[in-house]
């Protein structure tokens, strides 16, 4: 049986042909784009007709790089409930860091994980039940909530165990299906990484690195400087980032794989990078959405939820991070999604740990907060929500054309609601906005 949908007057941004188009009207038929014009007066007789106007239809999201809980901390979060949440947030494909019980450190692990994915816990076209939001958008009762889950992918490790210390089988773990190599821990043994990016060279897989010195972190829980000294808390100097980074950009400008620098988060790293690109070094960089939203100046409520890894940064380091993000020196906007339990992060500030969930909350805040304000057009922050992510995993964003298979999202910039714990699909609730109001809600997806 055909399926018709014609979306009326909705606001299209395309990040793959860099067009933001106000008013189209949008048909998509069994699954792919059908057509699209400033007004349509051709389509099948029985097609959904709906009123969008107001509302952004986008590519789907790409998040570089979240954890899961499954396996061996299903209390925080499950391959269901993380496939949830991304589809309420846009994200149509997630990556999923391989520190789980057992890491994904062997072909083993890697075919458990997409056999799971594939049979109905985030595999790329399957369909699975997905709640309506419990307040939902006024365009709810014309588009239920689409009942597709997102594509998870898997990083494979590139030490055993993630511990740092002996690389992995690389060679097997790259034929057995995983989106590229991270640990998504810093390696601090220099001799080990050197080899293993000789090894990974002719992969030619996404290798994503973390540049931090835990030597100079110490115990150090927030970014060095007035807050840390006010605080009482103890400090993370920004060098601790890098003097790693710079060690990291030598190995790469000596050997030449191409490498992918995650949670950069200093303003002094942001130069950096933009020093080793001019140079014409094989590198793409990322921050998370908090990074550019948050900086030293909301830990004053000591909430454990801003504990995260590397720290917010000071003033400067979010501005250097925005400018960075627009200019394409920063490439993407990851998500670092970190689920952890009530009772897990309900500590003091220094003693819990660092992390937090986001990816139902990052395209609306991000929105909100860059986008609304001006800062931002919404067609550079969906380039680092969606397009640049993917270029990042060498991998391709359709073109909201006519033909192109329908990888989309709807989303509502007025749609206003509360985060709770019941508003969320996430298992874990470890946010600092928990209890406040958001606006912004993706309306639905297309898989």
């Amino acid at each position: 049986m055909t399926m018709s949908e014609l979306l009326r007057q909705v606001r299209v941004i395309d990040p793959v042909t860099g067009s933001d188009r106000q008013a189209c009207d949008v048909l998509i038929v069994d699954g792919a784009i059908a057509a699209i014009a400033p007004q349509l007066t051709d389509y099948p007789a029985d097609t959904q007709v709906n009123d969008c106007q107001g509302s952004i239809l986008g590519t789907g999201l790409v998040d570089l790089y979240s954890h899961s809980g499954e396996p061996g901390f299903e209390e925080r979060e499950t391959l269901a409930t993380l496939a949830a949440a991304a589809a309420a947030g846009g994200f149509t494909r997630v990556n999923l860091l391989p520190d789980t019980v057992p890491p994904v450190d062997n072909s083993a692990v890697v075919s458990r994980l997409l056999g799971k994915g594939q049979g109905g816990q985030g595999g790329q076209g399957r369909t699975e039940k997905f709640t309506p939001l419990s307040s939902p958008s006024p365009l709810s009762p014309q588009l239920p909530q689409l009942p597709q889950l997102p594509q998870l992918s898997f990083w494979g490790a590139l030490t055993t165990g993630v511990q740092g210390q002996q690389m992995t089988e690389l060679a097997e773990l790259g034929a057995a299906g995983i989106v590229g190599f991270a640990d998504g821990q810093p390696i601090e043994n220099w001799g080990l990484l050197r080899r293993m990016l000789e090894y990974l060279k002719p992969l030619d897989k996404p290798v994503a690195l973390w540049a931090c010195h835990r030597g100079l972190v110490g115990n150090g829980v927030v970014r060095e400087g007035v807050y840390s000294m006010r605080s009482g808390l103890p400090g993370n100097p920004a060098i601790a980032e890098t003097t790693a980074l710079a060690a990291l950009l030598e190995l790469v400008a000596a050997i030449g794989t191409p490498v992918h620098l995650m949670r950069v988060s200093t303003a002094r790293s942001v130069e950096l990078i933009a020093t080793a690109k001019a140079r014409g070094l094989p590198i793409t960089a990322s921050t998370t959405w908090m990074h550019l939203l948050l900086d030293t100046k909301a830990l004053s409520s000591y909430n454990p939820a801003l504990r995260v890894e590397p720290p917010l940064g000071n003033p400067e380091d979010v501005v250097a991070l925005r400018q960075g993000v627009r200019t394409g020196v920063i490439d993407a906007i990851a998500i670092d999604h970190t689920p952890y339990t009530y009772e897990e992060k309900t500590v003091a500030f220094a003693e819990a740990p660092a992390g937090a969930i986001g990816l139902e909350l990052a395209l609306p805040l991000l929105w909100q907060n860059l986008v609304a304000t001006g800062e931002f057009s919404a067609l550079e922050l969906w380039q680092a929500l969606s397009h640049r992510p993917s270029e990042c995993l060498q991998q391709n964003v359709n073109a909201i054309a006519p033909n192109s298979p329908a990888e989309l999202i709807l989303f509502d910039p007025q749609h206003t609601w509360t985060v709770t714990q019941q508003t969320l699909k996430s298992r874990s609730h470890n946010t600092p906005w928990l209890g406040q109001q958001v606006n912004g809600r993706v309306v639905k997806i297309w898989l």
